[in-house]
């Protein structure tokens, strides 16, 4: 029996917002899992970590971090980048939203880098463990997911056309899924991140739209697949993101589970 998991990035906001983007998209799909599977909000980080997607993609995956987890390094992972002895992998966001993602190896200092333009530089933090295998297939686009995958020992998945962004191509994540329930895997992980990216350009209806398109090109058509193959399928948010502010938000984030055990076929 397969488990599959959609990783909505972002897509919630806090349990108590008045007008929360999930319950105003059309998600047609995500609302029949709803009614005859399970809805609960559940944390999946404790109080003290930083939210973030590689904080929080790594608990869904099975590790719960107890503080920073180096972005840097998942970066590299997904790029497949190896370090040489006494590098480092460092994250550098370069300019203000929309921001250049870069990826600097240097010592293991801390990089200096100078300018008028704004510069963020992600910290060290714990590198998860490998505590999956092959029998786990995460596929997304470059990024924290598929890194975290990579880095945890799980075979990862890039599509052509997976940008993470909104304009991901989500049919090519689709077909990725789909093969790999059919090759008989165990658990397949399914990220899209243009909700998050959304949210963080303030853009709440592309947030909205991203999440529909979602359910229609992912949600749907995988609940076919899984329930075929007599599987279960949840999908989470790894974090809340809001569209207002463009920041991330703490705390529970809602969760709808259906399995075919669940209800006759």
């Amino acid at each position: 029996m397969v488990d599959v998991l959609v990783i909505l990035d972002g897509a919630s906001e806090a349990c108590d917002a008045p007008k929360p983007t999930l319950e105003e998209a059309r998600t047609p799909a995500l609302d029949a899992l709803r009614a005859s599977g399970s809805y609960d909000w559940i944390a999946l980080l404790p109080p003290e970590v930083p939210v973030g997607s590689e904080t929080a993609i790594a608990a869904l995956l099975g590790w719960i971090p107890d503080g920073p987890v180096d972005r840097g390094a998942v970066e590299a992972a997904a790029r497949g980048m190896l370090l040489a002895p006494g590098e480092h992998a460092w994250r550098v966001d370069v300019g203000s939203r929309p921001h250049r993602h870069k990826l600097v190896i240097v010592a293991n200092e801390e990089p200096r880098i100078g300018g008028e333009v704004p510069v963020h530089i992600w910290p060290q933090g714990a590198i998860p463990p490998k505590i999956l295998d092959e029998s786990t297939v995460v596929i997304g686009a470059v990024g924290a997911a598929t890194g975290l995958g990579g880095l945890m020992g799980a075979k990862v998945v890039i599509p052509p056309g997976a940008t993470g962004r909104p304009d991901s191509d989500l049919s090519a994540k689709r077909v990725a899924a789909e093969a790999a329930i059919a090759d008989g895997v165990s658990h397949v992980v399914v990220h899209v991140g243009g909700p998050d990216e959304a949210s963080h350009d303030r853009d709440r209806a592309a947030k909205i739209a991203t999440i529909e398109a979602a359910d229609r090109e992912l949600i749907g058509p995988l609940y076919e697949a899984v329930a075929a193959a007599g599987g279960s399928l949840k999908v989470c948010p790894d974090h809340g993101c809001d569209p207002a502010t463009g920041m991330h938000v703490a705390g529970p984030v809602p969760t709808v589970t259906w399995s075919a055990t669940m209800v006759p076929r």
